[in-house]
């Protein structure tokens, strides 16, 4: 298994910035240094009560700090976007990293997101697919003739193509069967989000490569999981001090109306012990690396992603975290 670090990218709008982004610097130094390969930036808008650093920049500027270590989207939300934007801005994330990226890509749950950006909620199923499609197209670096329903292009040729040939990986994520039966058909890999019980994901799973082999396609090679995950030296430490800070953090949640996205069944409306039953990753070391074992033997999952930070957690225990992932947890595990 291979551990990638999620970099919270949302702050408390009273805190310096400029100091949470150079935080971020410091914890991906830190995160290479002990073993992570890969860094990912997600992406909201209008992300009240929170700030939001957007993650093609974020990304970009994160690069010369990860030597080797794959830059992922997780997730870039693309009905929102306009498809040649997109690919020509993460081509060239693609060619920054020395062709790491990882196309990171999701459908996004807030209306409001859509509204303000001038797009129609009940169009964004259709506005994805059709702009994934015209995507992978434009990267081939030949001309592009498209007239769809959402975007038309006439012979249009993109002038930055990804390093990596045909394409940069692509990983969708995704919340209702709906959305996992699209990633089967459409992505290299399901990304799983961290908000599902691992009875759901096991379930959804099984639905993902159901369809894939259903459409034809081979079994997916990669098994990719974000999770909320804490470490400490005991456990009692752990559950404190996470849950400062994350309860507040799923109340938000709940205010976006994200539990809603979720398969029947999810909710976030629990105490906390409750909500973090197989559905964060905190503890001592070695808790940790039996929570771990326990999703890769039910899951098979080849990379995990963790978010080791929330709004309004200070920097000292971000870095503990990291260094007891990468010293007390990473080894055991055994890194890709």
């Amino acid at each position: 298994m291979r551990f990638g670090i999620g970099l919270s990218v949302q702050h408390l709008p009273a805190d310096s910035q400029a100091q949470r982004f150079a935080e971020h610097v410091e914890q991906v130094r830190l995160a290479h240094a002990v073993g992570f390969t890969s860094v990912w930036a997600s992406q909201h808008y209008l992300a009240q009560p929170f700030t939001y650093f957007q993650p093609i920049p974020t990304l970009a500027r994160m690069a010369s700090e990860a030597p080797g270590m794959a830059l992922g989207t997780g997730c870039l939300l693309l009905p929102l976007h306009h498809p040649l934007d997109v690919a020509e801005q993460l081509a060239t994330l693609d060619v920054i990293s020395g062709g790491r990226f990882i196309f990171g890509v999701g459908l996004g749950y807030r209306d409001e997101e859509n509204l303000a950006l001038g797009q129609d909620p009940r169009q964004r199923v259709g506005r994805f697919v059709e702009a994934l499609e015209l995507i992978e197209r434009l990267w081939s670096g030949e001309p592009v003739r498209h007239e769809g329903r959402h975007f038309q292009a006439r012979d249009v040729r993109v002038s930055m193509v990804p390093l990596q040939r045909p394409r940069p990986p692509i990983w969708i994520a995704a919340n209702s069967d709906a959305g996992v039966k699209r990633a089967a058909r459409l992505a290299d890999a399901w990304l799983m989000n961290p908000h599902t019980t691992l009875p759901t994901l096991e379930r959804q799973l099984a639905l993902f490569r159901e369809t894939r082999a259903a459409v034809g396609r081979p079994p997916a090679r990669e098994i990719p999981l974000i999770k909320e995950g804490y470490v400490a030296d005991d456990a009692a430490t752990a559950r404190a001090e996470a849950r400062a800070v994350l309860e507040p953090k799923y109340r938000a949640y709940r205010a976006w109306q994200q539990d809603k996205a979720l398969p029947a069944g999810e909710t976030f409306t629990l105490d906390f012990d409750e909500l973090a039953r197989d559905r964060f990753v905190l503890g001592d070391p070695a808790r940790v690396r039996e929570e771990i074992a326990r999703y890769a033997e039910r899951l098979g999952v080849t990379t995990m992603i963790f978010r080791l930070q929330w709004p309004g957690m200070d920097q000292a225990r971000v870095l503990r975290s990291i260094r007891l992932l990468g010293e007390k947890v990473l080894p055991h595990v055994g890194p890709g």
